[in-house]
Parts: C-alpha cells; sequence; structure tokens
C-alpha cells in the first residue's frame, strides 16, 4: 500500500511538472520593439525610393510585421548621408537600408570613410537593368544608330543625362565611351525621375536609366528604348507600348555596344546585427517577394530576378565591390 502512494504521489508530481511546462511559453525569436527605420541613400522617385516604398506598403498591407516601418530619404552626397548614418547605428536592428551601387560607388569616388562591410548583408531584392533611352522624337531606331550620331557630332556635342557624378550612370556612360569611341558631355541629376523628365524635354540627348525610372514616359510615348545593357534581352513578353514589351528589346551588344551593367537592389542592416534579427528581416522580406503586388512590381519595372541572402549575398557584393574598383579606376573617378 505504502509503494502505490508513492507511485502515484510521484505520478502526479510529473504531471505537475509537465502542465507547469506546457503553460510557460518557448522564448520567441527577435523581432522588433518601436518603429523601424527603412533608409534610402537616394532622392525621391528614383529606382531605389520605389522599391522602398513598395516594400513598406506590401508590409503594412498584409501585415507582416507588429512594429510600424518609416521609408527615410537620405541621398546627400550620392547616398553618404544614409550610409553614414547606417555605420553611426551599429547594434541598432530597428534601422534598415535599401543599396545601390553607389554602395560601392559612393566611397569609392569621395573617400567618404564608409565600406559595405560596415553593415550587414539581409537580403538581395534583384538585380536592376539599364536601359539606353532616347526622345521619341529623335530619328535613332537602335543604339547604333545613336551611338554613330554621337561619333559623327564631334566630341562633348551629344548629352548623357544620369544619377549622381561618378556613380553608376557615369560608370556605364564611360564604358559606352571606351567601348564605342564616343564622347558625351554627362550631366549629373539627383534621381531617376527627375533624368527621365530631362530626357522628354530634350535637356539632354540621351539616359541609361533603369526601366521603372521611364517606363510611364516609354508608356506615354514620349521615349524610346534602344538597347538593353545586359548579356541577354529581358524575358517580359506583355507589352508596355502598343507595340512593345521589354523583352523586345534587343542587348546592347546585338548593336554592336558590347557593354553590360546590372546594378543592386539590396537590403542591409547596421553592422553587429545577430543571426536572429537577420533572420527576422530575411523572413519578412521572403514574405513581400510572394505577394502579387511584388511580382507585378517586379515584372512593370523589368528587374532581374537574382534573389540572394546569406554567405551567397555577402559572397558577391564582395565580388562587385572589386568588379566597381575596376570599372572606376579605368574611368579615372577613384577618389584621389
Amino acid at each position: 500500500m505504502t509503494y502505490r502512494l508513492s507511485f502515484r504521489s510521484r505520478l502526479a508530481a510529473l504531471a505537475g511538472v509537465l502542465l507547469t511546462a506546457m503553460s510557460v511559453p518557448a522564448l520567441a525569436a527577435w523581432e522588433p520593439t518601436k518603429t523601424v527605420e527603412f533608409i534610402v541613400p537616394a532622392g525621391t522617385g528614383g529606382g531605389a525610393d520605389q522599391m522602398a516604398r513598395l516594400i513598406q506598403s506590401i508590409i503594412a498591407k498584409h501585415n507582416l510585421m507588429k512594429q510600424p516601418m518609416v521609408v527615410v530619404n537620405k541621398g546627400g552626397g550620392a547616398g553618404a548621408e544614409g550610409f553614414l548614418d547606417m555605420k553611426g547605428a551599429k547594434g541598432d536592428p530597428h534601422k534598415i537600408v535599401i543599396t545601390l551601387s553607389n554602395l560601392f560607388t559612393t566611397p569609392l569616388a569621395t573617400g567618404v570613410p564608409f565600406n559595405w562591410k560596415d553593415l550587414t548583408p539581409v537580403r538581395m531584392m534583384a538585380l536592376d537593368e539599364f536601359v539606353l533611352w532616347v526622345n521619341s522624337e529623335t530619328p535613332y531606331k537602335n543604339a547604333k544608330e545613336y551611338v554613330d550620331a554621337v561619333k559623327a557630332g564631334g566630341a562633348n556635342k551629344f548629352k548623357m543625362g544620369g544619377t549622381g557624378s561618378k556613380q553608376e550612370d557615369q560608370i556605364l556612360t564611360a564604358a559606352i565611351e571606351k567601348q564605342s569611341g564616343a564622347k558625351f558631355t554627362y550631366i549629373p541629376y539627383k534621381g531617376g525621375g527627375e533624368v527621365a523628365t530631362q530626357l522628354v524635354g530634350k535637356h539632354v540627348d540621351s539616359t541609361v536609366n533603369n526601366p521603372i525610372e521611364a517606363v510611364a514616359q516609354w508608356r506615354a510615348g514620349s521615349l524610346r528604348p534602344l538597347c538593353v545593357f545586359d548579356t541577354q534581352r529581358m524575358p517580359y513578353k506583355e507589352k508596355v507600348t502598343k507595340d512593345m514589351a521589354w523583352g523586345d528589346i534587343p542587348t546592347c551588344k546585338e548593336a554592336g555596344l558590347d557593354a553590360n551593367y546590372l546594378m543592386l537592389r539590396g537590403i542591409f542592416m547596421p553592422g553587429g546585427a545577430t543571426p536572429d534579427q537577420v533572420a527576422y528581416y530575411v523572413g519578412v522580406l521572403e514574405k513581400v517577394s510572394q505577394t502579387p503586388e511584388w511580382k507585378k512590381f517586379i515584372e512593370e519595372g523589368a528587374f532581374n530576378t537574382t534573389a540572394l541572402k546569406g554567405k551567397d549575398y555577402a559572397d558577391w557584393v564582395a565580388k562587385n565591390e572589386q568588379l566597381h574598383q575596376n570599372l572606376m579606376k579605368e574611368a579615372g573617378f577613384l577618389a584621389k
């Protein structure tokens, strides 16, 4: 009898332990406890700004975060303002930044004390294409016709508009010059939206704007795409204008202009982020990428859909830092 009571007592005690364990919640993974700042190291209206604001709107619409997210533009000094802000926020998990290739070009061109290693890679969202655009009222129907006209016009007669100085647009312009022998006067503007407007107004002769930054003007019939700076045509077949889809634009190499360049659209956190914090934002961004709004945006903006995270992303960034070092050295754009 004594044994039975002892056994029952131990059984009851074990049941109590199990109930207690079940009632204690498991430790939750990290998540934000206040508003998250989404830094855009560029002006309003450009490709980075549009993508950041779309991500923010998708997160809000689908309740993908408990805390709010606000987009903050810090484009001063070709993005140095935003990058230095992120560098100074080391260990703060309530800030993220969307980067374009000024992640590399700004410190290389200006000597500003910043390097991508000051940040924590989170996720590559996509790669952005570059297209050679002219005003639709010009006679040029392809890249060869236009480049031949630039060469025939003499050095610096034709104006190429782009975002910033010694940034992606001017680097690509320098590559065109080196490959073709044409010589442009490069005119810098604050953002891709303004660049497109200047071409519509015929204040410049051409641009190398991203698709998303000029699609509205193309659809309206004001601009004409001549070629895309990629190794293959874009895969999108749905008509943007009455006669053309993104996939109908030839590569520049097809037109005899052997130059290609893709731009990063990636997300980073400040340095010192923990694996749990990175994993949280990776999870949110992967949910964003599965929404119909994101898929529509990617197709309408004709993005290259490459997406990376973890070591693959960090390795890609390191490789492209070296690529930009080489391109800018050739163009004479490195800080003295």
